[in-house]
């Protein structure tokens, strides 16, 4: 058996329970989105001179963020290798005093499973190395294979931070065209009929386009397929409850999926699958 989550960090504002969940949840590959990373270097404005807490500002909100979560998790998941796919660099804050900082994707994966092959791109957009951008933003994905010696078989598993729109999370033709840029990927690093799993948090609604195109690849969604109705936790106080997502293959011989209500580690719930 393997299992695989899926979870938006949420920059690690639940910093302590994130971390304990993590390195407690016995994960075989974890996918992860909204992880931070700022450099240590002697640098004026570098990490070594800034809290471990820094906030993010942006059209009158604030969030505060760790300065470097994908650090932190990976010291609480030495049994995996960690892969760190930054979407944009961009300003945070330490009181007054501004700190550049890489935000993107992580994907963490048991060191038992060698890794094959893989894919990084962007499906939305273009890296920002000097601010975050305007909306919507852009995004990446990952998508890689590893073998499983015990069961001997091969699995492609993709991972995507959909783009937000503060316009809601409609179709949109942007939207139509990062599922596009998603499935091209997946065929750069997947050969026919492999097992696949395809997750995170694509920010758009059960109905939308974005599942429409996956499910060309053969892939049913196991959270409304199996009468989820809520993605978020009580960290999320707006309408529309669904985010995130995990499809597979039929190929995937599903024994468990949980859409994790407790413990509370992000405003997003946690997505669990384990199958064989």
């Amino acid at each position: 058996m393997l299992k695989i989550l899926s979870l938006n960090v949420w920059g690690g504002r639940l910093h302590a329970p994130l971390l304990r969940y993590l390195g407690e949840c016995d994960a075989d590959i974890l996918c992860l989105q909204e992880v931070t990373r700022t450099h240590r270097s002697p640098e004026v404005g570098s990490a070594a001179e800034t809290s471990s807490w820094l906030v993010y500002r942006d059209d009158g909100i604030e969030l505060s963020q760790r300065s470097d979560l994908f650090s932190e998790i990976a010291a609480v998941l030495p049994g995996h290798d960690g892969l760190f796919m930054p979407a944009a660099r961009g300003v945070l804050w330490d009181g007054d005093q501004a700190v550049m900082s890489e935000f993107g994707l992580a994907t963490f994966i048991r060191k038992s499973l060698p890794l094959l092959g893989q894919a990084q791109g962007f499906v939305h957009g273009a890296f920002s190395a000097n601010g975050w951008g305007e909306h919507p933003r852009a995004r990446n994905a990952h998508v890689f294979r590893v073998h499983d010696y015990a069961a001997d078989f091969t699995l492609t598993v993709a991972q995507m931070h959909g783009l937000r729109d503060p316009a809601g999370k409609g179709d949109t033709p942007e939207r139509a065209a990062q599922a596009e840029a998603l499935i091209r990927l997946i065929g750069q690093v997947r050969p026919a009929g492999e097992r696949l799993v395809v997750c995170g948090d694509f920010n758009v609604l059960p109905d939308s386009a974005t599942l429409a195109a996956l499910a060309r690849l053969g892939l049913a969604d196991l959270v409304t397929g199996r009468g989820h109705t809520d993605t978020r936790t009580s960290w999320y106080r707006k309408p529309g409850r669904f985010a995130d997502y995990m499809l597979v293959s039929d190929t995937v011989a599903v024994t468990q999926f949980d859409v994790v209500a407790e413990p509370e580690v992000s405003d997003h719930r946690a997505l669990e699958l384990l199958f064989a």
